[in-house]
């Protein structure tokens, strides 16, 4: 009984049937494939109006992109060349700054040597004799007063050609004012004994008395208890 009810529900001879038109697969799917493409075709065209509507190029910023690309290469090849230059620079300062040091102290070698060449052409015109009667003379006397010190340097010579050998001493004094009243004080280690042939160079430092102002430096060689030279200078004081 029961299959009989459930025959007459589901063929012809059920009470209600539904009648559908069936639509074949193919055309479903094309139909589909329609609806997307028109759907693509939709998001395209608003893709592109975006694009327009913000303003965007993409063809143009790849381009502008490739430019800048240009422009830093240009750049660095510039900033290469410059630095080359600095380094050039740089090094053909330093080559000149040494060789401007090395020619400072050329020169002052050069003045150094100078100056002791004058000396030397000093010392040796003192040696040649004044007259063709001097028998012994006290040349090159000098003083001068430094911080209450004098410093003091004598050269003693013989002019004669094959002069014996002479023993003597140098006696120096000095001059001046002490206090305001006058003064006179044989320098410390006078007399200096002399031995010598040719000539005989002798100098010192000797310290003063405190309000000490010198006038005047003598010196005087004494053989025995004959003075043989006698030479005195005047300072322009302390």
């Amino acid at each position: 009984m029961r299959w009989k009810l459930l025959r007459r529900r589901l063929t012809i001879s059920a009470p209600q049937v539904a009648v559908r038109s069936a639509m074949p697969w193919p055309l479903r799917w094309a139909g589909a494939a329609v609806g997307l493409g028109f759907c693509a075709a939709i998001s395209l065209w608003a893709f592109e109006k975006g694009k327009d509507l913000a303003g965007l190029d993409i063809g143009g910023v790849h381009q502008e992109l490739a430019e800048l690309r240009e422009e830093v290469a240009r750049l660095r090849i510039e900033r290469d060349k410059a630095q080359s230059l600095v380094n050039t620079s740089g090094s053909m300062m330093t080559a000149e700054r040494s060789t401007q040091e090395r020619l400072a102290a050329h020169m002052r070698m050069l003045e150094a040597e100078n100056r002791a060449l004058r000396d030397d052409l000093g010392f040796f015109e003192k040696l040649m004799p004044a007259s063709g009667a001097e028998t012994l003379a006290i040349r090159g006397l000098q003083a001068e007063v430094l911080g209450g010190q004098l410093r003091w340097q004598v050269l003693v010579i013989q002019p004669a050609k094959h002069a014996p050998e002479f023993r003597g001493r140098l006696h120096l004094t000095v001059a001046g004012l002490l206090d305001g009243k006058p003064w006179t004080m044989d320098l410390p280690d006078s007399p200096h004994d002399l031995r010598f042939r040719q000539y005989r160079r002798l100098e010192g430092m000797a310290n003063l008395p405190e309000q000490a102002v010198v006038k005047n430096v003598s010196a005087k060689v004494v053989e025995g208890s004959a003075t043989r030279a006698v030479q005195s200078i005047k300072l322009g004081g302390a």
